[in-house]
């Protein structure tokens, strides 16, 4: 697993410190975008309440829950962000799930964006380019993690 510098990991934290108070609110936001981005994503989330469409998604009870989810994510990585090994085999069955409810590797590059649009958006003039690619490095050992688990599944699957 690759590692962080250490001013990646400063940029991280400091960024994450406020951002990571209030979960949902940024999660819809970066669900929003994501959605702007590749709205067949949407399909994905088969709720008791329909998410036909953004709003009723956004809405849904079910939806905020799973938002809730990705935060946490976000959140265990930036907490584990020295050691972030110590993720792996969450991050192994967290790929496997998302390729057992049928998403594809491709959809983790359209999330990479949506963060980043929601970091753009909450942080204002503290996002930098530095501070950019600091998350773009966090979120290529996520998902790199996640595309190894993903892979496995279909591997499992197809034999």
């Amino acid at each position: 697993m690759e590692k962080l510098s250490g001013k990646d990991k400063e940029l991280i934290r400091d960024s994450w410190e406020n951002l990571g108070k209030n979960k949902v609110p940024h999660g819809i936001v970066m669900f929003t975008r994501l959605f702007e981005l590749d709205p067949t994503l949407l399909s994905l989330f088969n709720y008791k309440t329909k998410c036909g469409v953004v709003p009723e998604c956004l809405s849904s009870p079910e939806f905020l829950e799973h938002v809730t989810k990705v935060m946490l994510v976000i959140d265990a990585a930036v907490s584990h962000l020295d050691d972030l090994h110590t993720l792996e085999d969450f991050l192994l069955n967290l790929g496997k799930k998302h390729q057992a409810v049928g998403v594809k590797t491709q959809s983790f590059a359209v999330v990479g964006e949506a963060l980043l649009y929601m970091l753009q958006c909450s942080l204002g003039a503290g996002y930098t380019a530095a501070l950019r690619q600091a998350w773009l490095n966090m979120y290529s050992i996520v998902v790199s993690a996640m595309t190894r688990g993903w892979a496995k599944n279909g591997e499992h699957e197809s034999n």
